[in-house]
């Protein structure tokens, strides 16, 4: 099983991006999945999560800029960031709980991290 995201870039302050991160391998069930980040010489931090019954949650910073979403169907979850600001640079990884049978418990998983970056 792998997560691999994608979308990240260099975009002007105001300006949007929109992170998608594709699981694929072996699936049979995806729990939990969530976008963190980490800034230079700062501790990684969840950004946005998918909690098991559909509701979401963001850190304070984000709330009102950024959406997290997933399409089941296409086992990919997004994260579409609006209003960016040059405090928003960070790499963002992507994380999942996956479940490769039925016969197995979940695992977490983490994507390789894409760079945002925000200029003023």
């Amino acid at each position: 099983v792998q997560l691999q995201a994608s979308g990240g870039g260099l975009v002007q302050a105001g300006g949007s991006l929109r992170l998608s991160c594709a699981a694929s391998g072996s699936i049979f069930g995806i729990n939990a999945p969530g976008w963190y980040r980490q800034a230079p010489g700062k501790q990684r931090e969840l950004v946005a999560a998918i909690a098991s019954g559909g509701t979401t949650d963001y850190i304070d910073s984000v709330k009102g800029r950024f959406t997290i979403s997933r399409d089941n169907a296409k086992n990919t979850m997004y994260l579409q960031m609006n209003s960016l600001k040059p405090e928003d640079t960070a790499v963002y990884y992507c994380t999942a709980e996956i479940r490769r049978s039925r016969f197995s418990s979940y695992t977490t998983y983490w994507g390789p991290g894409t760079q945002v970056t925000v200029s003023s």
